[in-house]
This record gives C-alpha cells, sequence and structure tokens, in this order.
C-alpha cells in the first residue's frame, strides 16, 4: 500500500510541471506575437536607412570620383606647366647668354673703333661746314670717268613760272643772281668737292646749246686748276633759252663717261630730231616751230624721245632734280630713266646745300 502512495505523488508533480511549461510556452508565443508588429516598423526603418546610406554611399563614391578625376588632370596639368617652367627657363638661359656675349661684343667693338684711324678726305673745294641735313641721302659721287651735265636754260632761275618770265626780261646781272641759278651752282661745287681723287671729270651746261665748262676734255679731279676753272666757266654762265637736253646727252657721249650727274629742273622744251616726221609729234607744234608753248604731254613724249635716241644704256645717272611750278610728271620720267641705269633720282630741301 505505502508504494502505491508515492507513485500517486510523483504524477501530480509532473503534470503540475507540464502545465507550468505549457503556460510559459504560450506566455512566450503571446510575447512573440505582440513584438512581431513592432519589428516590422523597425525593419522598414531600418530598411529605409539602409538605402539612405545606399544614396549617400553612391554620391560619396562620385564625389570620390570626381575628386580623382580632377586631381588627376590637375596633376597632368602640372606636369605640363614644369614642362613649360622648365624650358622657358632654358630659353631665359640662352637668351642670357645671348646678351652677355652681345654686351661683350659690343664693348669690343666700341674699344676696336676707338682705334680706327679715319682718314679725312679733303674737299677740293672750300665749303661752309654742313650739318647732316645738308647731306643727299644715298647720292654718292664715284665712278671713274664722272660728267657732270648742268641745266642752264631760263627755268633755273626760280621756281615760280611768273618769277621765271620777270627774270626773263630782266639784265644778264639779274639772272644770273637769281636765287635758282645761284643755288645751282652751289650743287654744282657740292658734286666737284666730292670727287674721288683717281677719278677723271667733265661738266657740260646746256640750254638751247652745250657748252664745255673748264678743260675740254677730261682732267683729273685732284687737280684744283681743274675745278677752278670749271666754276669760273659756271660763274661767266647766264641762265637763258629753252630745254635741250639732248644737245647735253650729244656733247657729253663724245667723252663716254661711266656715271653722269645732271642737275636740272624739270623735262626738256627742245630737241634735235626731225619731229614733224614722227607721228607722236604731230599734236606737238611748239617742236614744228608753229608755237612757243609747249604742253606737258609733249614734252613728255620729247623726254622720251630724247632718251630713246641720245642716252647710253652702260651710263650710270644720277639726276638732281630742283623744284619747277608746272611740270610735274618730271619726277616719274627721271626716276625711270635712272633706275633703269642704277641711279637715283633725288629732289632735295630747299635749305641744300
Amino acid at each position: 500500500m505505502i508504494k502505491r502512495k508515492q507513485s500517486e505523488g510523483f504524477n501530480l508533480a509532473f503534470l503540475d510541471i507540464m502545465s507550468c511549461g505549457l503556460g510559459a510556452i504560450i506566455l512566450v508565443f503571446m510575447l512573440v506575437k505582440h513584438n512581431v508588429a513592432d519589428s516590422s516598423i523597425e525593419l522598414d526603418n531600418l530598411k529605409n536607412d539602409i538605402q539612405q546610406l545606399e544614396e549617400k554611399k553612391k554620391v560619396a563614391q562620385q564625389t570620390l570620383q570626381n575628386i580623382t578625376s580632377q586631381l588627376a588632370e590637375n596633376t597632368l596639368e602640372e606636369s605640363v606647366a614644369r614642362e613649360e617652367l622648365k624650358a622657358k627657363k632654358s630659353i631665359l638661359s640662352q637668351t642670357s647668354a645671348d646678351v652677355e656675349s652681345a654686351s661683350q661684343e659690343l664693348e669690343l667693338l666700341k674699344e676696336n673703333i676707338k682705334t680706327i684711324k679715319v682718314l679725312k678726305k679733303a674737299d677740293l673745294i672750300e665749303t661752309k661746314p654742313a650739318q647732316e641735313e645738308h647731306y643727299l641721302l644715298g647720292l654718292k659721287v664715284e665712278g671713274a670717268k664722272i660728267a657732270i651735265l648742268v641745266d642752264s636754260s631760263a627755268s633755273m632761275t626760280n621756281e615760280k613760272l611768273i618769277d621765271i618770265i620777270k627774270t626773263k626780261g630782266g639784265t644778264s646781272k639779274e639772272k644770273q643772281h637769281a636765287r635758282k641759278w645761284i643755288r645751282t651752282q652751289k650743287v654744282v661745287q657740292w658734286l666737284l668737292a666730292r670727287l674721288p681723287k683717281n677719278s677723271d671729270v667733265i661738266v657740260v651746261a646746256f640750254n638751247e646749246k652745250a657748252i664745255i665748262l673748264g678743260p675740254k676734255s677730261w682732267a683729273k679731279a685732284s687737280g684744283s686748276s681743274t675745278i677752278n676753272a670749271i666754276l669760273s666757266d659756271l660763274n661767266k654762265l647766264v641762265p637763258e633759252g629753252a630745254t635741250n637736253l639732248q644737245q647735253g646727252l650729244q656733247t657729253i657721249n663724245k667723252f663716254s663717261p661711266s656715271n653722269l650727274y645732271i642737275i636740272t629742273d624739270g623735262l626738256p622744251t627742245k630737241g634735235e630730231s626731225r619731229y614733224k616726221s614722227l607721228n607722236p609729234f604731230a599734236s606737238c607744234s611748239s617742236l614744228s616751230g608753229k608755237s612757243n608753248i609747249i604742253s606737258g604731254e609733249c614734252r613728255v613724249k620729247l623726254f622720251k624721245q630724247t632718251i630713246k635716241e641720245s642716252a647710253k644704256s652702260n651710263v650710270q645717272v644720277n639726276v638732281i632734280l630742283l623744284p619747277l611750278e608746272g611740270d610735274p610728271d618730271a619726277a616719274n620720267q627721271y626716276w625711270s630713266w635712272t633706275a633703269a641705269t642704277g641711279g637715283l633720282v633725288l629732289s632735295p630741301a630747299g635749305n641744300w646745300p
């Protein structure tokens, strides 16, 4: 009987324990079910947070990529800038070296110039000291056989036509003392004063006719008696008559000069050809003796015909063209002629020489 009582006590306790366990399980289930709703909300929040973080991550990655790209670009630009700076430093260094070398050469040149002895050429004619503006730029008196052709026509007395006409009616002394003729004489003196010592010289004056001044043939430029004789004859001339360039050229051609210097103020007004038989001169009545007035067009035709018939191609021609009113074509025509010979046309300032 005692054994049966012990078995019943054990069973009751077991049932109690099982009941408590079942209750605990039910309580757990109830608690878990209550927390499920809260977990869903938290999960959504977590998902949102994760999404935001992902977006921030993408933005951060893009920013990082941009920074990396910009850094690479800046690095490349810096590298290029360094290379350019290096090249410029090299050029600057070379330039500095060149400047230093040039400075040394300049100093050496200055020292050499100081040691050079300048041989002063004595002028054959005594002239007043002249400033730079009194010299003709580009004109050099040179040649083995130098001929000087001086226009001594009536227009060589003055620049304006009205003054030329007035002087025509004056005395020989008034013509010789006319302003432009005095200047013409000074130009001849200037040329004679600068003749090379080893050259030969001859001077011819021309108006309607041509005459040789001084020695009647080639004379040494170094001879003072030669120069004095030329100037003496020049001072005796009276500027008058027409301008016959052909007469002057024909006289000069007899001596075959190497260089010719002409002092004149315009195109010729008279020639030596039979102009009546030449078609281009049909309208130029002055050249056929029917008129005393020659037009500018006819003067151009006359000049071209004169050069064609009397100018020598192997002679270098230089022309000193003094001013004359009413002859605008002179400079152009003389320039064409002298340029073909390698010479110059110069129209000097009023205060020269």
